[in-house]
C-alpha cells in the first residue's frame, strides 16, 4: 500500500489513474485547480486538495509524505507552451523537495517517434492546427530529458487516441505510435498505476494502447 498523488484528477485520465489507485488498495491525494467543482472524488481512501502544478512550492507542499506522484493536468486557461515546462520544472524541484521517488506523467502521441525516428507531429500530413500544442507538450518533456535529478520519471501516451466511451477491459500493451489504436480510460489508467506499483520504464516516453 502506497500514498499516491494525482495532480489533475478532476479530467478523464486523472479520475480513472485515482479510481484504479484507490481500488488497489492505494491512499490516493487527489489534486484540482478548484476543489469546490469536484467534492465528488473525496471519500473513503482519497483525500481532495486544491493545488498549483506549476507552482514548485506547492508541489513541494501537498506531495510530502507521498510515494509516487501521477501528472494528469492540465490548464485550458494558461498558455500552453507556459503551462507545460513550469508544470516540468515545478514537479522535478517540488517532488524532489518532497521525497517522492517516482513520478509517472500523461503524454501525447503525436510527441512519441515513428519508426523512422522522426515525432508523429513532425511527419507530413499532421494537423498543423494542433501543432501549437504538441510543441508545448514536447517543451515539457524536454526538461525532464534534459534534468539531472534522483526523480524516477515516466512519460505514457496512448498510441493512438483515448476511446473516451470504452469500457475497461482489464489490457493493454506497450506499442509504437499507431494512430489507428484506441484505449479507454480506465486501461490506460492500468499502465500508469503497473509503472508505479512494479515500474519497467525509466527516463523515457512509451505508448500503450488496447490488448
Amino acid at each position: 500500500m502506497s500514498k499516491i498523488i494525482v495532480f489533475g484528477a478532476g479530467g478523464s485520465v486523472g479520475r480513472a489513474a485515482a479510481g484504479e489507485a484507490l481500488q488497489r488498495g492505494h491512499h490516493v491525494t487527489a489534486v484540482v485547480r478548484n476543489s469546490a467543482k469536484h467534492q465528488d472524488l473525496e471519500g473513503a481512501g482519497v483525500r481532495l486538495l486544491a493545488g498549483d502544478v506549476t507552482d514548485t512550492n506547492a508541489v513541494a507542499e501537498l506531495a510530502a509524505g507521498h510515494d509516487a506522484a501521477i501528472m494528469a493536468a492540465y490548464d485550458t486557461g494558461a498558455q500552453p507552451g507556459v503551462f507545460f515546462t513550469a508544470a516540468a520544472h515545478a514537479l522535478l524541484d517540488g517532488l524532489a523537495r518532497a521525497g517522492v521517488g517516482r513520478l509517472v506523467a500523461v503524454g501525447l502521441a503525436a510527441t512519441l517517434e515513428t519508426g523512422d525516428g522522426i515525432p508523429l507531429m513532425d511527419t507530413p500530413g499532421f494537423p498543423q492546427e494542433y501543432r501549437p500544442f504538441c510543441l508545448a507538450h514536447a517543451a515539457g518533456t524536454s526538461v525532464l530529458r534534459a534534468s539531472v535529478t534522483a526523480l524516477d520519471w515516466l512519460i505514457v501516451s496512448p498510441a493512438g487516441d483515448f476511446d473516451n466511451a470504452g469500457a475497461r477491459s482489464g489490457r493493454y500493451c506497450v506499442a509504437g505510435v499507431n494512430m489507428v489504436s484506441r484505449i479507454s480510460h480506465s486501461d490506460f489508467a492500468l499502465a500508469l498505476l503497473d509503472e508505479i506499483e512494479a515500474p519497467r520504464h525509466h527516463h523515457t516516453h512509451i505508448g500503450v494502447e488496447g490488448a
